[in-house]
């Protein structure tokens, strides 16, 4: 009688280890490539601020600008139950359009930059004012850099504005407006 031997049949633990190593490299690699493409992550602080507008027939007082970043993307809304639309008006959504002036410090250097957007919703007189957000559309505004209100001297007229409100349906109005005061603290990017 012959006796044959039986080896019991082994799984080599190495066969796992080639097998697990390209997975775990594939997943390493992975999410290192979506964090080197995903936008750096950047906020604006305060995300309210106030400030003091002029805005002629439409009324003065007390505005709410509300600052965001999402992306590359920089926006302000403002609201204001100070400055309303005359008795009889009325605007449209998405009917006025809006521009902001805002004065830019970077690196010690001032300039300007503008917001500007056509995002309302619908209004009467004398509901408060909601306009934007208003995109960033002119100049740029980099991490670290700081906005604050143009404050503008004497009535606010066609060339002397830091913000207007062009209305266009049913009520066509052009109303420039001049900020008083400065914010009660500036925007830093």
């Amino acid at each position: 009688m012959s006796i044959t031997s039986v080896r019991p049949s082994r799984v080599r633990p190495s066969n796992r280890r080639r097998v697990r190593v390209p997975l775990v490299l594939a997943a390493a690699c992975s999410v290192a490539g979506a964090l080197a493409l995903a936008p750096t992550a950047q906020a604006v602080t305060p995300l309210t601020a106030t400030a003091t507008y002029d805005c002629g027939t439409w009324g003065s007082g007390l505005a709410t600008l509300t600052a965001a970043v999402s992306g590359t993307s920089k926006t302000i809304k403002i609201n204001s139950s100070a400055i309303t639309m005359p008795t009889g008006t009325s605007a449209d959504p998405n009917s006025i359009t809006t521009t902001l002036k805002l004065t830019k410090t970077s690196g010690g250097v001032t300039s300007q930059v503008q917001f500007s957007g056509k995002t309302n919703p619908g209004m009467t007189s004398p509901n408060p004012i909601t306009l934007g957000p208003l995109k960033l559309t002119s100049g740029t505004l980099a991490a670290g850099d700081t906005t604050n209100s143009v404050v503008l001297s004497g009535p606010p007229s066609a060339t002397n504005w830091s913000l207007q409100i062009v209305a266009s349906s049913p009520t066509s109005a052009t109303v420039p407006c001049v900020a008083t005061v400065n914010q009660s603290a500036p925007f830093v990017w």
